[in-house]
């Protein structure tokens, strides 16, 4: 009998070191697919992250000011009506030979705050030629006159005026390239006057935008053409209008209207 007994013994032993191990087995394969399911999730959500950091960035520098729908980029959005192409100069624009390959001076006013500008006929003929055309037409007075939108952000500091409509949109029936003068590092200084514009390199028009401090925007596009500086009158232009802010919306504190209604009241070149 005690044979018998002790293989039964051995037996319910070993059918205990089964279940234990098949138990320890069990949660082990438990474990392994709850890693990878963890893992694909915290991976899932790092593309996430990366998507919405690539998204803000896109809508950051590329719908910026201009656009009807503020964000926080100095670019104009063109209407539906204006379809630049991607490649080439839309419509009947300025020649570039009307810079004259020098250098502009003369005065801006916002809202009878005086700013001395200087163009650079030279090294952006073609965005200064289409400034100075529109200037002589009293456009920047009149039809463009309104400045839409102002940025008071860590890296952007901006005004942005001249669109047809006054709010960022609107066809004027010309669009232009390319991009000139812009910095390869994206660091813009105060007091730079650079066009503002759409996706593409062909897409300025007639909206500009003018830092009031050093702005730093996304070089992956081309940047913006940079064709004058704000030689005088600056503090001015802060104390009287960029410091009271932007008026909030519910997407964003730093990007918007001024809260001082701006306009161009006064503009000449010589």
């Amino acid at each position: 009998m005690a044979p018998s007994k002790n293989a039964e013994r051995d037996a319910r032993e070993a059918r205990d070191r089964l279940r234990r191990y098949n138990a320890r087995q069990a949660v082990h394969t438990h474990q392994v697919k709850r890693r990878k399911r963890d893992n694909i999730a915290a991976v899932v959500g790092v593309v996430v992250v990366v998507a919405l950091a690539t998204l803000t960035q896109v809508l950051y520098f590329t719908t910026g000011p201009g656009a009807a729908t503020p964000s926080a980029s100095p670019s104009a959005s063109p209407s539906p009506s204006a379809s630049p192409d991607a490649t080439k100069n839309t419509g009947d624009v300025p020649a570039s030979t009307i810079a004259e390959g020098r250098t502009w001076t003369g005065e801006l006013d916002l809202n009878a705050v005086p700013l001395g500008i200087e163009l650079d006929g030279k090294a952006a003929s073609q965005a200064t030629s289409v400034f100075i055309s529109l200037a002589q037409k009293s456009f920047y007075t009149t039809t463009g006159a309104t400045c839409h939108r102002l940025t008071n952000s860590p890296t952007a500091n901006l005004i942005q005026c001249g669109s047809v409509n006054g709010d960022g949109s609107g066809d004027i029936g010309f669009s232009f390239g390319p991009i000139e003068n812009a910095p390869a590092d994206g660091v813009y200084p105060a007091g730079t006057i650079a066009m503002a514009r759409g996706t593409g390199a062909f897409s300025q028009s007639t909206q500009f935008f003018i830092t009031y401090a050093a702005t730093t925007l996304d070089t992956s596009t081309g940047g913006y053409t940079v064709f004058g500086k704000v030689t005088s009158g600056l503090d001015g232009f802060v104390s009287a209008i960029a410091s009271k802010g932007v008026v909030a919306t519910a997407t964003s504190t730093s990007d918007g209207a001024p809260v001082v209604a701006t306009k161009i009241t006064k503009l000449t070149l010589k």
